[in-house]
């Protein structure tokens, strides 16, 4: 195991993984509205990349407010003449209370994703298209779960750099999974999650049926068996959290839940499976 190797791909996950909070928060919005440009005050959002990377802290709104002299007791006692009303200045949040989007998680979680690819491939070639999709596909699930949706900005180039770049890796010595076999997974694992959308709409967003491409793809890398293993954990951990929900009454049968983040943790299985198989 390189230890080197892994140290760097933990690295490369936290500074992913830092980019993720805002650029959900800009994607997590109803499929009628437009990005989101402004904090939740309206300040608007500045930074690199024309604001898509950058902290979940609104410099604006950290600017503190200065507050009213207050008169204290001592002053009136020694003979200055305390106003009859002098209204209570508000309190101003701490600059820790100005975040609006949550930042510790998805950076965790991309960091972790990373180091076990890192740990399951080795120095192999497609360690490096696994390190580059792994946080767009941390950032999808986060979305998600926030508005039960899959952006097509996201979901369809997706798709298409998952068969690019394990198309280049093919060319590359030392690779061990096959690009045929990865096109025919994603056109196996969508046309299965199109079939289901066909037969239950309510139950199957169009999105995941283009998230299923890409997660397809990947899998499909490493064979068959590891295409149907990650297809069928993904159906598995949703399944569990929905009984999960039911049993503790938070949920009922036909209670909507975002099946994405699932779908990405089965394929993380399925994809770390056929590395260590491999």
């Amino acid at each position: 195991m390189d230890v080197t190797l892994i140290a760097v791909a933990a690295l490369w996950g936290v500074a992913a993984g830092l980019m993720i909070p805002r650029a959900a928060y800009r994607f997590s919005v109803e499929p009628d509205e437009d990005w989101r440009d402004a904090c939740p005050s309206g300040h608007p959002l500045t930074g690199p990349a024309r604001g898509w990377l950058g902290s979940t802290r609104c410099a604006s709104c950290a600017v503190a407010v200065p507050s009213l002299p207050a008169h204290t007791a001592h002053e009136s006692e020694a003979g200055t003449p305390a106003p009859e009303s002098v209204p209570a200045p508000e309190s101003e949040p701490a600059p820790s209370a100005t975040r609006y989007a949550p930042a510790a998680l998805a950076p965790v979680v991309t960091a972790l994703a990373c180091t076990a690819l890192a740990a399951a491939t080795g120095a192999r070639p497609e360690l490096v298209v696994w390190l580059l999709l792994a946080p767009v596909a941390v950032l999808l699930a986060v979305i998600d779960r926030r508005v039960h949706r899959l952006p097509d900005r996201l979901t369809l180039p997706l798709a298409g750099a998952a068969a690019l770049l394990l198309g280049a890796v093919s060319l590359a010595p030392e690779h061990t999974g096959s690009w045929a076999s990865a096109l025919l997974g994603g056109l196996a694992l969508g046309g299965f999650y199109f079939l289901l959308f066909l037969i239950n709409p309510n139950g199957m967003g169009f999105g995941d049926v283009k998230l299923a491409l890409s997660l397809g793809v990947a899998l499909g890398w490493y064979g068959w068996a590891v295409l149907f293993a990650g297809g069928f954990a993904g159906f598995l951990l949703g399944a569990l959290y929905g009984l999960g929900l039911m049993l503790i009454r938070r949920a009922g049968r036909k209670t909507g839940i975002p099946f994405g983040p699932f779908m990405i943790a089965g394929a993380l299985l399925g994809v770390l499976f056929g590395a260590l198989a491999a």
